[in-house]
């Protein structure tokens, strides 16, 4: 990922997310590890969508809650993408479980924090912060709604 995209971004509207995930997905590489944070509706698998196109992978994009993890394979010979959901694991064994290929695909990990140690020795720490207060339920809600994100990507070496 190009340290251009390194830093805070404001995203007003779910369009805006999913074209910087087209601008991450770009520059990544396989064995590239990806952990999003972010409560529920802030846009985690918008970007991811955004992602996927960057890296021209198969569709569609889903949360994968209830399957737990996707593999999404590439339409032009690249990387394929990994997509898994850690929410209802308990720890980076219960992930490694998984048998995720980190090392030959790109891997998100949503509510992956605090459980990719191991995994890789460095990932990029993606959070996505949505608006709170009284119009936070109305987010959360609608899902599709468009509402400003603040996104922070940074470099995480563990």
């Amino acid at each position: 990922m190009p340290d251009a995209l390194l830093g805070r971004h404001e995203i007003a509207t779910a369009a805006e997310m999913e074209a910087l995930g087209e601008r991450i997905g770009s520059g990544l590489v396989v064995g590239d590890l990806i952990v999003l944070t972010g409560p529920l509706g802030a846009g985690k698998t918008t970007l991811t969508r955004g992602i996927a196109q960057g890296l021209a992978v198969r569709g569609p994009v889903q949360s994968p809650t209830f399957v737990i993890a996707r593999t999404h394979p590439s339409l032009v010979g690249g990387a394929p993408l990994v997509h898994a959901d850690a929410y209802r694991l308990d720890s980076a064994l219960e992930l490694d479980d998984l048998d995720v290929d980190v090392d030959g695909s790109v891997t998100i990990i949503e509510w992956g924090r605090g459980k990719v140690a191991g995994l890789r020795d460095q990932w990029w720490d993606i959070e996505i912060e949505r608006p709170t207060g009284v119009d936070a339920e109305a987010v959360a809600e609608d899902l599709d709604l468009d509402a400003p994100r603040v996104v922070v990507i940074s470099r995480v070496t563990g």
